[in-house]
């Protein structure tokens, strides 16, 4: 691929939110960034692509709102337990302690001086952070982008505008990427700020101290999970419980990481990345690897390991932050990686040419924007393995995009 087909198709990754909406090609996105006096300025950041649709939660916000009023006096014990017991056993300090308790205590202060949307955000917020004690998952690990993500949403919730669903915001200062769910609050978004880190590797060495500065504050955001580190996120979606995860923004952030490698030649990064393929080799819930007759698929949702929500696009761009990362580690359990998931790949990938157009998942056609995506996908991967089905696929997908349409 050329070097400016590549941005373009890195800008889509970073857009598409694998069923959590819908990736626009063409255009930097609208992004409402709020200063530490409460301002909310509406810039473009032409590192990400401009979302077009954004899909809601399954559950409506007036019954999410209900449930979390039925429970926050739970809630407020069970995180407070949890935070003391973890203090009790030595697992945080005293002062990280005080710190997130405090947190969460100017969280539920904040409700009661807001209303309508406003509190019905952060309580979302904050039922979730509830969901995750009571299910005896808030970690240590956890603990810095869970409260991160209560400070953040008690913070827009009290100084910051309302918001469309689906809208990405960011807070002066840091360069994470956040969006809008309506009903669950603004929740940091992984691969858009995965995939933003992508883009500046790509664009060159005049953005590559953007790319350290954003790695670095990703880095400490990951949780231990399945034995290694993983980018995960909190917020119900699809029938999936918080805390989850997905090959796609996983692969992206070792693919990532691997670029922030080779920009600074710090080999940290590169230990990063290798601690953060375990949970390829895991299976669900915990990991994303299913084991298949020819290799591994992995899957879009930690949560849904069902054939049926076999995504393509999300598949392909995980091989494609495997595949980057054995190549310049050497690492044989990579390679490992990448080749099972290169195997089943390979075999599954003519299933979804239907002839005239390509599949997002089973049964189910891509939107243009999506068709473009996974053309992308297929020419990178047609350039790094020479394979005859990645090859030929993408060329049949872009001929589609000139065919007039048959009735």
């Amino acid at each position: 691929m050329s070097h400016r087909a590549r941005l373009g198709w890195i800008a889509a990754a970073a857009a598409a939110l694998w069923g959590l909406g819908y990736p626009a090609l063409s255009q930097a996105a609208r992004v409402v960034v709020l200063d530490s006096n409460g301002c909310a300025v509406v810039r473009n950041d032409p590192f990400l692509a401009a979302p077009v649709l954004t899909a809601a939660p399954a559950e409506s916000v007036s019954g999410f709102a209900a449930r979390t009023r039925r429970r926050a006096h739970v809630a407020d014990s069970n995180v407070r337990t949890e935070l003391a017991r973890l203090h009790r056993v030595h697992a945080i300090s005293k002062a990280a302690y005080r710190r997130y308790l405090g947190s969460f205590n100017a969280a539920l202060n904040a409700v009661k001086r807001v209303g309508g949307t406003r509190a019905v955000e952060l309580e979302a917020v904050i039922e979730n952070v509830h969901s995750i004690a009571a299910a005896g998952m808030l970690t240590p690990s956890r603990l810095a982008v869970l409260f991160l993500t209560l400070d953040r949403n008690r913070r827009w919730w009290t100084t910051g505008p309302l918001l469309s669903s689906g809208q990405r915001v960011e807070f002066a200062g840091s360069q994470l990427v956040w969006e809008y769910y309506s009903g669950q609050g603004i929740e940091l978004q992984e691969l858009g700020s995965w995939g933003q880190a992508d883009w500046m590797y790509e664009a060159g060495p005049q953005y590559w101290s953007r790319l350290r500065n954003l790695v670095d504050e990703l880095v400490p955001l990951a949780a231990h999970r399945g034995g290694g580190l993983a980018w995960e996120y909190y917020f119900s979606f699809d029938g999936g419980t918080p805390p989850w995860t997905s090959a796609m923004s996983q692969g992206t952030a070792v693919q990532a990481l691997t670029q922030t490698y080779e920009a600074t030649s710090d080999k940290s990064y590169l230990a990063l990345a290798r601690r953060s393929l375990p949970i390829f080799a895991d299976g669900p819930p915990v990991g994303v690897g299913v084991r298949t007759s020819l290799g591994r698929r992995y899957l879009l949702y930690s949560f849904a390991p069902d054939r049926s929500v076999a995504v393509i696009n999300g598949f392909l761009q995980t091989l494609i932050g495997l595949f980057d990362y054995a190549a310049v580690s050497g690492d044989p359990q990579g390679w490992q990686l990448f080749r099972s998931g290169d195997a089943e790949a390979r075999a599954e990938l003519p299933s979804y040419d239907t002839g005239t157009w390509s599949l997002y998942q089973p049964g189910q056609e891509d939107t243009l924007d999506y068709h473009q995506l996974v053309t992308g996908f297929l020419q990178q991967l047609c350039s790094r393995t020479h394979a005859v089905v990645y090859c030929t696929t993408a060329a049949h997908f872009q001929a589609y995009l000139k065919r007039p349409p048959a009735l």
